[in-house]
């Protein structure tokens, strides 16, 4: 005989409806908040979203306008969620990444991986080499 609480993941109270552990992610520049919230099986980003209380903590939260995804990858608000997913709603960009290189691009400056400004260095001159090229184009001109 299958023991009953090995079958079912966690369930409500004597309902028989199981539940599965998801987690809800915000962050803001200051402070990141995760939260715990249990959903029916079957369940989707909205339901965990709305469970979480992460609406009333964080009112400027605007679901018709931020992004959502489930670890890391966006995502559809109606995407069912599995037994330990994170959903992730994302702010606004402040600035669109293409429009900042387009600008920078139209200054005349030139980008190094990872985004910041690239800094011209010229090696230092071999010792004699500039000597030595005098010397070359001398010998060369008076042999003309």
């Amino acid at each position: 005989m299958v023991d009953p609480e090995e079958s079912t993941p966690a369930a409500d109270g004597d309902s028989g409806i199981e539940k599965i552990k998801v987690e809800v992610a915000y962050a803001l520049p200051h402070e990141q908040v995760i939260l715990e919230t249990m959903i029916n099986v079957g369940g989707t980003v909205d339901d965990a979203i709305k469970h979480s209380g992460i609406l009333v903590l964080y009112p400027e939260i605007d679901l018709s306008a931020n992004k959502v995804g489930v670890f890391g990858k966006v995502t559809k608000r109606s995407t069912v969620l599995r037994e330990g997913d994170r959903v992730e709603i994302y702010r606004p960009l402040i600035a669109d990444p293409k429009e900042v290189r387009r600008k920078r691009a139209a200054e005349g400056k030139q980008m190094k991986k990872g985004g910041g400004d690239l800094q011209e260095t010229a090696a230092p001159p071999k010792e004699g080499a500039e000597a030595g090229g005098a010397a070359k184009a001398a010998a060369k001109s008076s042999q003309d």
